[in-house]
């Protein structure tokens, strides 16, 4: 007989036990409270949804009632989360079929963002506006990311001794947590984000002299018992943006630039994703769907052009 569904549980109540049981010391700090925000947006918007009452229905008026008051992006980001708790009730029986399949995702009007990329002419204006000194400043930090695609943290983590000069590699093993009033070192956001991404020898050089007189152990660019900050980085990045008039980009809009110009100039998927830190390729088609779509069209063009040929 086909088993039948059996929790008649809450649904808040549930995905936060479901939130106890596998995240719960599992992921770092940061992404475990963006499980706890979505159970309390839960709890808000569906307080009397049972387990047994979740349908293809209910399901989409809850997604709804969100979108209501959230842009299309953030509404998805409530859905994943959400759905990684159904697929296991739905593997331990606790439902008899997904709510989630075939789910729409809406979203209220989005606000005015700051852009995701720079073409290779903007960011080539930009790079050779930045003042590079003879000491470490937030100019050779924005240098930094914009040739290896670092993560915010994990940039401010290096210290002179994860540049491996000779052969051409930064080693990425740890992030710094600038979130707190006193940083410290932490893990990289997953297995797959430790990993060695290669560079040109002109920024290795310029760092090499950089980092010489650096404490070994200590990050690059986090002065002791100072407190770092993102938004002075990205107020940097603003105002140089302005001043060359292109589009404004955060700091890891250029890490997105890194990635895109990178598959525009036909490097792999799965190279991009290792570059980057991607636990798998599907992170990294769905980032950068549009200009995956793109090249496809080109390599299509490219298909047509030899079978003429033969």
């Amino acid at each position: 007989m086909p088993r039948k569904y059996r929790s008649t549980k809450l649904f808040y109540k549930y995905y936060l036990n479901w939130i106890h049981l596998y995240k719960d010391g599992a992921v770092r700090p940061v992404t475990l409270d963006k499980y706890y925000l979505t159970y309390r947006k839960l709890r808000v918007l569906a307080p009397a949804l049972h387990m047994n009452e979740l349908n293809r229905q209910t399901y989409q008026e809850l997604l709804n009632r969100y979108s209501e008051t959230h842009e299309k992006q953030t509404t998805l980001d409530f859905h994943h989360h959400l759905k990684a708790a159904l697929v296991d009730a739905l593997d331990n029986g606790d439902l008899e079929r997904d709510p989630t399949r075939r789910a729409i995702i809406k979203g209220c009007t989005q606000h005015h963002k700051k852009s995701k990329f720079l073409n290779l002419y903007e960011l080539r204006l930009l790079l050779n506006h930045l003042h590079l000194e003879q000491e470490i400043n937030w100019d050779w930090f924005i240098l930094l990311v914009a040739k290896t695609g670092l993560r915010f943290a994990e940039a401010l983590a290096l210290t002179p001794q994860d540049f491996d000069f000779e052969k051409q590699l930064i080693v990425i093993n740890k992030s710094w947590n600038y979130k707190e009033k006193v940083g410290h070192f932490q893990p990289t956001k997953n297995e797959s984000s430790n990993r060695s991404v290669i560079t040109d020898w002109k920024l290795m050089n310029q760092f090499r002299a950089l980092v010489e007189k650096k404490e070994k152990s200590w990050p690059i660019f986090v002065p002791h018992k100072q407190r770092v900050f993102n938004s002075t980085v990205n107020n940097l990045l603003e105002k140089y943006c302005y001043k060359l008039d292109i589009p404004v980009i955060s700091i890891h809009g250029l890490r997105h630039t890194h990635a895109s110009l990178l598959l525009y100039d036909g490097v792999s998927i799965a190279s991009v994703a290792q570059r980057l830190g991607h636990a798998n390729t599907t992170t990294t088609q769905e980032t950068y769907l549009h200009i995956i779509e793109e090249l496809k069209n080109k390599d299509s063009d490219k298909i047509l052009h030899h079978l003429s040929q033969l």
